[in-house]
């Protein structure tokens, strides 16, 4: 243990703690932009700078280790005067219009330069421009990046894929595009994890509020929307809502008033994904001498752009199941389109996800298969449906609870936990037991899949066949699977990959919380309301009975081929190519 004093407050840490960390031992914060705990310690920004007695130059406490004896001062003059400058340098090459910055009010940078009281900036505003590809789901911002070196290394460390890189020398030196590629020449999966971890509004998402309001407004559309699983865990965060009252039957209430026509959840064809994807899993397993094991689940997108650009020879070991949000857009302008007698080029579908990469999925050009365009056409983040609701002056602490309209707002509790990493590998395999035996298991059978690791494995029977899974979430957790695979280390019947740490909890279109990682406890949310759902198997959602009854027959039948699956190797990567 380490003796030392902060602001003359007494202090023991453990050796090798840093100068920052022992500091909010005691409650006292120093400010800091780069830093990102484990991942980002380079005291790029020297905002987190103190002062250190006996030590004649400022010290970055993001990056050193306390020493016994120490005497720290975090906001002495000295301290302050260069902080304060710091900052000043950082404003001058920084488009400061917050008023029109998505960002504005969560901004870290915005939040230390008012704490310093900066009102005006005594250098010359010199901001870097460059030109960005216009449509492309993910949005970088030039003049708003302040170099702070994050998104290279969630990246390059997080997600492997190495797409951001520093460019140019000197007072040039900026973040791009690596190799000198543009955007859409890239390996981008799209997940967003670079821009949830940004600190300033440099990243963002695509802005499609405009094409749902347009389309709210015109009196001759449908307008349909659906609530992804992980939504319902996050969506009240940005509004100031605890997660008890932010339920999902209250975002419906604040949808309605905000204008849609049918208001529905994206669990219910969650289940249905489950009933097509266990299905197709089960008859590999039939033929399994002629199959290519694993099986990779096919929900999210950004594993999807991950594999083709990465490992193109192991796309045909993806599921063909499309994922819940392109099934509900193709069941919305088909089935639910003929059950309210309306022309299906009619219906927009809108979803609301918590991802990015759903945004280059609805665009996808072969995924138009109910024949009224895509099937679905315009994806919100859980961000910008915060600034839908936001711009309609709703306040939703007023509202009550409305449910989610029938048939296709019925889901299971084995479809809420889609939205946590694992839970579409344990929801299928308690369906998958189900139409092997004919019989139920106990619904938290296969609860060895849960968890915050990023990447596990486990071994279940079901019928004297003992099936080995893996699940992985992250990318870099997901290369370092596939590469164990390749080499023959370790061989799996059955894998979940969800491309965000944490799974679509964590996803790249949530709420941002500057040096947060909330997907744990936004997963609990989830496992919470599976524990004290009605339904917990996908398989006995009496929507899900219906739909079959009344439209595709069965699991796999030509007709759920047909609107249900897809193939993965006909998906254009390129989201600006019509």
């Amino acid at each position: 243990m380490v003796n030392l004093v902060i602001n003359n407050i007494a202090v023991t840490v453990p050796e090798g703690t840093t100068i920052l960390d022992a500091a909010k031992k005691c409650h006292i914060d120093i400010p800091n932009l780069c830093y990102l705990e484990g991942l980002n310690e380079i005291g790029a920004c020297r905002v987190c700078v103190v002062e250190v007695e006996g030590v004649e130059r400022l010290v970055t406490s993001c990056n050193n280790t306390v020493e016994e004896g120490m005497v720290i001062y975090t906001n002495s003059p000295k301290v302050r005067n260069a902080r304060r400058n710091n900052v000043e340098l950082i404003l001058s090459q920084h488009d400061a219009t917050c008023t029109t910055c998505v960002r504005s009010g969560n901004c870290s940078l915005q939040t230390i330069a008012n704490d310093l009281n900066i009102i005006e900036s005594p250098f010359k505003l010199e901001m870097p421009h460059a030109r960005w590809t216009e449509g492309f789901p993910l949005v970088r911002d030039y003049e708003k990046c302040i170099k702070c070196m994050r998104c290279i290394q969630v990246c390059d460390h997080v997600q492997s894929l190495k797409v951001w890189d520093v460019a140019n020398t000197g007072s040039r030196t900026n973040v791009d595009v690596s190799h000198n590629r543009r955007i859409e020449e890239s390996d981008c999966a799209l997940c967003g994890q670079c821009i949830t971890h940004c600190p300033v509004g440099a990243l963002r998402e695509r802005d499609d509020t405009d094409k749902v309001f347009e389309a709210l407004a015109d009196k001759d559309k449908v307008t349909i929307v659906q609530i992804a699983p992980a939504v319902r865990a996050a969506w009240g965060e940005g509004l100031g809502l605890s997660r008890e009252f932010a339920t999902v039957e209250r975002l419906a209430a604040a949808l309605r008033r905000v204008g849609f026509d049918y208001i529905f959840d994206t669990n219910f064809t969650a289940d249905l994904t489950i009933m097509e994807e266990g299905s197709e899993f089960l008859e590999r397993l039939k033929n399994a001498d002629n199959e290519t094991f694993p099986m990779f689940t096919s929900c999210c997108p950004g594993w999807i752009r991950f594999i083709k650009t990465q490992y193109p020879d192991m796309v045909d070991q993806l599921s063909t199941a499309k994922s819940p949000q392109q099934m509900f857009g193709a069941i919305t302008k088909s089935y639910y389109a003929k059950l309210l007698n309306v022309d299906p080029s009619k219906i927009f579908s809108v979803s609301i996800m918590p991802c990015t990469a759903k945004k280059y999925e609805a665009g996808v050009p072969v995924l138009s298969d109910a024949g009224a365009g895509q099937d679905v056409d315009v994806v919100l983040t859980t961000r910008e449906v915060e600034r839908l609701i936001r711009s309609e002056h709703i306040t939703v602490k007023y509202l009550e609870e409305e449910p989610l309209d029938t048939p296709l707002g019925i889901g299971s509790g084995a479809a809420v936990i889609f939205g946590a990493t694992g839970g579409v590998m344990e929801a299928a395999l308690r369906s998958a037991y189900f139409l092997v035996t004919g019989e139920n298991p106990a619904p938290d059978a296969f609860k060895d899949v849960r968890g915050r690791k990023g990447w596990k494995e486990a071994s279940f029977d079901i019928a004297g066949t003992t099936l080995k899974v893996a699940v992985a979430s992250g990318l870099g957790n997901t290369r370092r699977l596939i590469e164990a695979i390749r080499r023959g280390e370790v061989e799996y019947h059955f894998v979940e990959i969800m491309a965000c740490p944490g799974g679509c909890a964590g996803g790249g279109g949530q709420p941002i919380w500057d040096g947060k990682e909330l997907a744990e406890e936004r997963a609990e949310v989830l496992y919470g309301l599976d524990q004290i759902s009605n339904l917990r198997f996908s398989h006995e959602n009496p929507s899900i009975t219906k739909v079959y009854e009344e439209f595709f027959g069965s699991p796999l039948s030509h007709k759920s081929h047909e609107l249900l699956h897809t193939d993965h190797h006909a998906w254009e990567l390129d989201p600006t190519k019509k």
